[in-house]
């Protein structure tokens, strides 16, 4: 059994614990469809940051905030289609209070209205698109939940599902385990899961991770 020690988790929403991709793919399409947009030639842009983001990178003549606040309310008002990624549901009910964090490129309406769609509990500490001024890739979404939650960015072990989430949470020091399709071998990665139940977790002081090889890499753990 590899091992990882962590002094706290942070996760990723959409692709990482909630399977959304259907409902967020249908809100692109209508999307396009009202701005006269090709969605094959957006998608590459949509996955992992924030709408505002994608939004002012693929359509920059038109309003941010009208489009972000017509896709949002699509968001918010539906939830059908999603569910919980394999196993996480479980994993976060062994989670214990002030050790992990929500962190998200969509809005909090938007996560609200998922987490409760899915039954799943939300912790304390969350960073919602809102809240940074720098949204993934950059390291500010990672760098301010650690810091809500007191720990050493160095010290978390972050679950994410896009590339741009992965190099948020990797310029934010911290280590990171992949979840889905979604491969890299890009230091710091240390594992890939498609199903939270691949995992092991316990409590002894720290945040004890283990998986057999190659669920989770045999690198240094953290200290």
């Amino acid at each position: 059994m590899q091992q990882h020690r962590a002094q706290a988790f942070l996760f990723d929403m959409d692709g990482t614990l909630i399977d959304s991709h259907i409902l967020v793919e249908r809100v692109w399409e209508a999307w396009c469809a009202r701005c006269d947009l090709n969605l094959d030639d957006i998608r590459p842009y949509t996955h992992g940051v924030r709408t505002e983001d994608t939004v002012r990178m693929v359509a920059p003549h038109l309003d941010v905030a009208t489009e972000v606040a017509w896709m949002e309310e699509i968001e918010t008002d539906t939830t059908g289609g999603i569910a919980p990624v394999p196993g996480a549901d479980v994993f976060l009910q062994a989670m214990p209070a002030g050790r992990w964090a929500v962190v998200t490129s969509a809005s909090r309406p938007v996560l609200d209205a998922r987490f409760a769609a899915c039954n799943m509990q939300l912790p304390a500490v969350v960073v919602t698109s809102e809240e940074v001024d720098r949204g993934k890739p950059a390291p500010d979404p990672y760098l301010l939940a650690a810091r809500r939650l007191g720990v050493d960015p160095a010290r978390c072990i972050v679950f994410e599902d896009a590339p741009a989430g992965m190099a948020s949470a990797l310029a934010a020091g911290c280590k990171v385990v992949l979840v889905g399709d979604f491969i890299s071998d890009e230091p710091g990665v240390i594992g890939h899961i498609t199903d939270f139940a691949q995992l092991e977790f316990a409590v002894d002081g720290d945040l004890l991770l283990s998986a057999p090889a190659p669920v989770l890499k045999g690198l240094r753990a953290i200290a």
